[in-house]
């Protein structure tokens, strides 16, 4: 039985199948004759309206109805055949005129009929005529049914995209919009334009499903096309290789595609957006175990204007797939393998060897290579500009002096090197005299680097900027004094994170020449490193602008002091986080001296920081932005002195986990409307449970936590 019609839309179509004589002889042709019969019935309607706008409805304004025949919808009729056996047809006569419309009326009491009784290739046909507008929005809402044909309409398949010619579909960039039909707003599809124009989407974990991307596809096709798909999924993901064939389809000019953590997604669906988006230039595919070489190659293959590609925790990709690449994408520009057990020498070889006048960024993190990969990039790397090593277990020191010794990395600016032992002071000294422009060079967890590194850094790197070592034991203070007194007018920052070698010397530091290039400099969790160290940092370095010694608890006010008297330009940023041993006394001093150009301050977890310290900010901070006071010993006072500072605009602030702070001070931290953006109210029980939701009402755009 069927369903009584209901829906409009579907009534209309459904009485475009009433059709005059020519329909009847559908049933005497094959499957490909029944289809191209069909078309041309929906072409002669079409042609009918000229270039009036043809709403949703348009089949009922057709001239079908002028026949004295009408098929019966019934499902034993041969227009809409079943896919096995045909079946016999007996078609009624009719008079014409009135008793026509009686019969037809008559008919569809005693059998109430729906579309859904058209098989998906008959209505396919119907809805593939229909502009790329909000008219294929529409339809797509119909049902799910609607939406997935809607959705399987290939580009070679669009009527709409066939009028419009082929040149179109060669050269443009996008589709010429019509202006015919009404385009919905990016906005209403919650559609994304970015700053290169096109139409970008994400779809987070459990919004990541199928009807989802297809959805996506008919919505942006009325708006020119989707230009980059990001999908996060997670273990539970239900996204499949159909999801990403329908991408495939119907987003010809797909240029942007991240796909991370899809456990379903395998070859097929990389197959799928290979055939279907041969303008792609970024792929990023992270943890889709069931992705091979094969879909890699595919994209390869077809995909000639690739510029980026990253490929993380897939443990089935291998040398096969990288070669594909190297051999198909002459116009790579970046290159990231990340946990892939399978990948080794000869893949990354091969990739460095076919792309080595255009590859420029190279990031490979615990893959299966040894020193002849090294070898390889530092002999084709003529363009590489920027390259990051991380956790290769077997590349030795001789693998990075023969990368260096090469002397073929001219254009290399940005080195990091991270967990690979390898780095000793003669690997160090190779990169720096066969790498002329490097500018950026970052060492973390080297145990085999000591202060002779450093010295041959120095001498050598000319270029050098800005230098960043983490958990390097072997390097001490004197090894940084030498660093900075020899290296040369660029060097601007210089970083040293959990270095347990960075302690006071042994022996009084006497008059030093200065070095007054040094701008930024960062001192964190080096636990032998004091006032001492910093005092005679700081009378080397006079032009600092920016100091961070967070979590550095051998630092007192002393060493504070020293640095607000010995600093000659105005410091813009201070982040002093952790470090318990500092008082009002230095934080005092520090903004007093650099108060009319600091603008951010941490003070996070001083605990001997009181009220004393925000009187000093509010009378001599002008250009603050952000200030951060959480677990500091603070009062309703302290908060009332910062909120009526009238040169002062904060833009962030943070309370958290000041527990003198009470519900008095919502009624100041209103008054701070008028610039603040954000406010850190987490851990102030008595704030969280007074008012603080007539405080969101208040700072209505500022984002709080509480």
């Amino acid at each position: 039985m069927f369903r009584e019609v209901k829906n409009p839309m579907e009534e209309e179509i459904l009485r475009l199948l009433w059709v005059k004589r020519d329909c009847h002889q559908i049933g005497r042709f094959s499957e490909k004759g029944r289809r191209a019969q069909l078309r041309e019935s929906c072409m002669h309607t079409l042609e009918a309206f000229g270039d009036e706008e043809l709403p949703l409805c348009w089949l009922i304004r057709s001239n079908f109805m002028d026949s004295n025949i009408i098929l019966s919808l019934a499902p034993n009729v041969d227009f809409c055949y079943p896919s096995g056996k045909r079946l016999r047809v007996t078609a009624p006569s009719f008079i014409r005129g009135e008793g026509e419309m009686k019969t037809y009326g008559l008919l569809k009491k005693q059998q109430p009929c729906s579309i859904d009784v058209l098989p998906d290739e008959c209505l396919f046909e119907i809805l593939r005529w229909l502009p790329r507008s909000q008219t294929r929005s529409i339809a797509a809402c119909v049902s799910k049914r609607w939406l997935m044909l809607l959705s399987s309409i290939q580009p070679s398949e669009d009527m709409q995209m066939v009028q419009k010619g082929s040149e179109l579909l060669r050269f443009s960039r996008k589709p010429l919009p019509d202006l015919n039909y009404p385009v919905p707003l990016a906005s209403d599809l919650n559609l994304d334009v970015g700053s290169d124009g096109y139409l970008s989407r994400c779809l987070e974990a459990d919004e990541a499903t199928d009807i989802r991307l297809a959805a996506i596809t008919v919505c942006a096709s009325g708006l020119g096309g989707l230009g980059k798909l990001k999908i996060r999924g997670n273990s539970t993901c239900k996204i499949t290789d159909g999801g990403l064939s329908v991408i495939g389809r119907g987003c010809s000019f797909l240029r942007v595609l991240h796909i991370w953590k899809l456990p379903l997604i395998s070859d097929a669906g990389l197959l799928s957006i290979a055939n279907g988006c041969p303008m792609l230039e970024n792929l990023d595919v992270c943890d889709c175990p069931w992705i091979t070489d094969k879909g890699l190659v595919a994209i390869a293959q077809k995909c000639p204007n690739l510029i980026s590609l990253s490929i993380d925790f897939c443990s089935r990709i291998s040398n096969d797939g990288l070669q594909a690449v190297g051999r198909g994408c002459p116009k790579l520009l970046s290159i990231s393998i990340k946990d892939c057990p399978l990948v080794g020498d000869k893949g990354i070889s091969n990739l460095m060897i076919c792309t080595a006048s255009s590859l420029k960024k190279i990031k490979l993190e615990n893959v299966n290579i040894s020193d002849v990969s090294l070898a390889v990039i530092g002999h084709y790397g003529k363009a590489v500009t920027s390259i990051s090593l991380t956790s290769l277990q077997k590349v030795n020191e001789r693998g990075f002096w023969v990368m260096g010794n090469a002397r073929n990395m001219a254009s290399l600016t940005s080195c990091t090197i991270s967990c690979c032992s390898g780095v000793t002071d003669r690997s160090l000294e190779a990169i720096a005299k066969g790498c002329p422009l490097l500018k950026q060079l970052g060492i973390r967890m080297s145990h085999d680097l000591s202060d002779a590194g450093l010295t041959s850094l120095a001498g050598f790197a000319r270029t050098l900027e800005s230098l960043l070592l983490e958990e390097c034991n072997g390097i001490t203070l004197g090894g940084v004094l030498d660093l900075l007194l020899k290296s040369y007018t660029r060097f601007r920052s210089l970083a040293l994170v959990k270095c347990l070698g960075i302690r006071d010397l042994p022996f009084q530091v006497e008059e030093l020449p200065t070095c007054t290039s040094l701008q930024s400099l960062t001192i964190r969790d080096s636990p032998g490193f004091t006032s001492t160290s910093l005092s005679a940092l700081v009378k080397i370095n006079p032009n600092l602008r920016q100091i961070d010694l967070s979590g550095l608890v051998g630092v007192t006010d002393t060493g504070l002091l020293s640095l607000a008297e010995s600093s000659r330009c105005g410091l813009v940023k201070a982040n002093l986080g952790e470090c318990v041993n500092l008082s009002d006394v230095s934080i005092s001093a520090l903004v007093e001296a650099h108060g009319s150009s600091l603008k951010l301050l941490n003070l996070a977890g001083c605990k001997m920081v009181t009220d004393r310290s925000l009187l000093a900010i509010s009378a001599n901070c002008s250009v603050l932005k952000d200030l951060d006071v959480s677990r500091c010993s603070l009062s309703d006072f302290g908060v009332a002195a910062i909120a009526s500072a009238k040169p002062l605009s904060l833009r962030t602030l943070s309370l958290a986990g000041c527990a003198g702070v009470t519900k008095r001070s919502l009624s100041f931290l209103g008054k701070m409307k008028e610039s603040l953006e954000g406010l850190n109210l987490q851990q102030c029980k008595v704030i969280r449970t007074h008012g603080a939701g007539s405080l969101g009402e208040k700072l209505w755009w500022c984002e709080i936590l509480s």
